[in-house]
């Protein structure tokens, strides 16, 4: 069965339409389970919870759209390589960015989110202000783990 260039294209929109709908029943789901259990105050224990959540939600759905194209017979042999790059790449940002966690609690914090992008890292701190010495410990922290400028780190408080 071969799949003409309009078929392929079909199929493509549709998994990114699916991938939308998914990340939009996900955040509106829970905001809903957030005022439940909130009595609609948003608290900041929730934002990293919800944070986390979502972020694992499209990085699933990232995943199983690189596997679709590597489990499928009409996928070029660049597309396949191209896909394997990208979920080995999703991989490699995932644990990072677990890392960098780990190692910012380890410091002390009582909670923190790090969100890897090719040319920033942002960092949001559970925490009303951050002292000199903690934006230090924690530029140090993420500098150490990755390749990334002082420029490129965003750290956000978080209340």
């Amino acid at each position: 069965m071969v799949l003409t260039k309009k078929k392929k294209i079909i199929i493509l929109t549709t998994m990114v339409a699916l991938l939308i709908v998914t990340g939009f029943l996900n955040l509106t789901l829970n905001q809903q389970a957030i005022s439940t259990t909130t009595g609609g105050n948003v608290t900041s224990a929730s934002f990293f919870e919800t944070y986390r959540v979502d972020r694992d939600a499209s990085r699933e759905q990232q995943s199983l759209y690189y596997q679709a194209i590597l489990n499928s017979a009409n996928s070029s042999d660049d597309a396949k390589t191209e896909a394997q790059n990208n979920l080995t790449n999703l991989a490699k940002i995932s644990e990072q960015e677990l890392q960098i966690e780990g190692y910012i609690l380890a410091k002390g914090f009582e909670d923190v989110v790090v969100s890897l992008t090719d040319n920033y890292v942002n960092v949001m701190v559970k925490s009303a202000e951050l002292t000199e010495a903690e934006v230090a410990q924690i530029v140090e922290v993420v500098q150490g783990q990755t390749e990334k400028s002082i420029d490129n780190i965003k750290i956000i408080p978080v209340e």
